[in-house]
């Protein structure tokens, strides 16, 4: 997605890798390497945060040895990066970083909140260590470390860092230890725009996809709450609600496939939880769409909305799924001859977003008690399984509680 750039720094010029937005504008994030330059794994978190709306700087910092260096993740790349390492000179890193935020508010793609171009800081490794040091000395708007190994020794620049600032931490990184962690939660425990967080079952590098380390559960965690800082200091902002909308009309009113996929991402997914029907990526996605979903919905099909929750890139909604089994409903009851029952069941969508545009979506119901109600499983054989009074009692809570339970016997009045 993105092609390099030359930012003037003050021992000479270097290449930073530019990711671009799809509308080509945004707050600036500067991208801050591993010890492993500015490789194809960086180069990768460059191009997701595009995704997300941001124009992306990722400065070459090892161009102090030799220009564009990229290493691998084997062990003769290790070994390499760890010798660069050894000679790396941490106060040229940071005026290189300076600059490129300075480059950056000159951008003409640099946007920010009232048209003012915003910079943020955002590194992995000696780059999380590298973000806490161009806090204090290299003038962005806000930053976020992640496992950055050694920030507790520069603890004295506490008092120099005036912007949010969000640091993770693996809890089982030995190179950040939990008398570490602590030092510096104690350094920031009277700065709320200060957020430290540490990922239990998470080590060094767990943010790094396709790696030994990998931690998905820590990773997008991780990723959300980065996200709120940039949102919240920098923008962009979206009505990921409307945007939520407009998909589901497409979906359920105008019944039209290529608008669905135009509301998302480039390669989406789909996972309907109980029955694991979907798609990966857009040509499995839109085949599903098209042949198992959109058109197999029945007529009458209506979503009575319950709640939404809205985050910074996801939607909570809770609603009643309502339906009359008039057809095949692959997605929902695969394999099973429509029966002509009326279906009403509470259902919960979990909608991610990157940027303006759907990521995935993760939907849950209760399969029992769809199949209770369109006869397939019989409540009195079964008792632990309800049939339409769970969409009753999500409507009304003032209905009886407990009534599966033979042995409930309600409090004395």
């Amino acid at each position: 997605m993105g092609e390099y750039v030359q930012i003037p720094g003050e021992r000479g010029d270097f290449a930073a890798y530019r990711a671009l937005p799809e509308g080509g504008k945004g707050p600036v994030i500067v991208l801050l390497q591993e010890i492993f330059g500015v490789n194809a794994h960086i180069r990768e978190v460059a191009d997701l945060y595009a995704e997300e709306g941001y124009v992306v700087l990722a400065p070459d910092l090892f161009h102090q040895f030799a220009p564009r260096i990229e290493l691998g993740y084997d062990e003769q790349g290790r070994a390499t990066a760890f010798k660069y390492y050894e000679k790396f000179d941490i106060d040229w890193a940071v005026a290189d970083i300076a600059a490129t935020v300075r480059f950056a508010r000159s951008m003409p793609e640099a946007s920010g909140r009232s048209g003012k171009p915003q910079v943020g800081v955002l590194g992995f490794c000696l780059g999380g260590r590298l973000a806490f040091l161009a806090a204090a000395k290299a003038g962005p708007d806000c930053a976020v470390s992640y496992y950055g190994g050694g920030i507790e020794k520069s603890l004295d620049l506490a008092p120099h860092i005036t912007i949010p600032m969000v640091l993770h931490f693996g809890g089982k990184d030995r190179l950040t230890p939990p008398e570490a962690i602590e030092a510096i939660r104690a350094a920031f425990k009277d700065r709320r725009d200060v957020e430290i967080y540490v990922y239990p079952d998470a080590d060094h590098a767990f943010n790094r996809r396709g790696g030994a380390n990998y931690h998905k559960p820590s990773a997008l965690m991780a990723h959300t709450r980065t996200l709120a800082l940039f949102r919240r200091v920098t923008g962009p902002d979206y009505d990921l609600s409307a945007l939520w909308d407009k998909h589901c009309e497409y979906e359920f009113a105008t019944r039209d496939v290529d608008a669905t996929m135009s509301t998302m991402v480039a390669e989406p997914y789909v996972n309907h939880i109980p029955t694991m029907t979907g798609g990966y990526g857009y040509r499995h996605l839109r085949h599903f769409y098209a042949n198992h979903f959109i058109f197999s919905n029945p007529p009458d099909t209506k979503l009575i909305p319950i709640s939404r929750t809205v985050g910074v890139d996801r939607v909570v909604d809770e609603m009643i799924f309502c339906f009359t089994h008039d057809r095949e409903i692959d997605w929902m009851l695969p394999g099973i001859p429509p029966t002509g029952k009326y279906v009403e069941v509470p259902l919960v969508a979990i909608v991610n977003f990157r940027g303006n545009k759907l990521y995935n979506e993760h939907i849950y119901w209760d399969q029992a008690s769809v199949l209770v109600q369109i006869g397939l499983l019989d409540p009195a054989k079964i008792p632990a399984v309800a049939g339409r009074e769970t969409a009753l009692k999500l409507l009304d809570p003032s209905l009886p509680s407990n009534t599966l339970m033979k042995n409930w016997r309600p409090p004395e009045e």
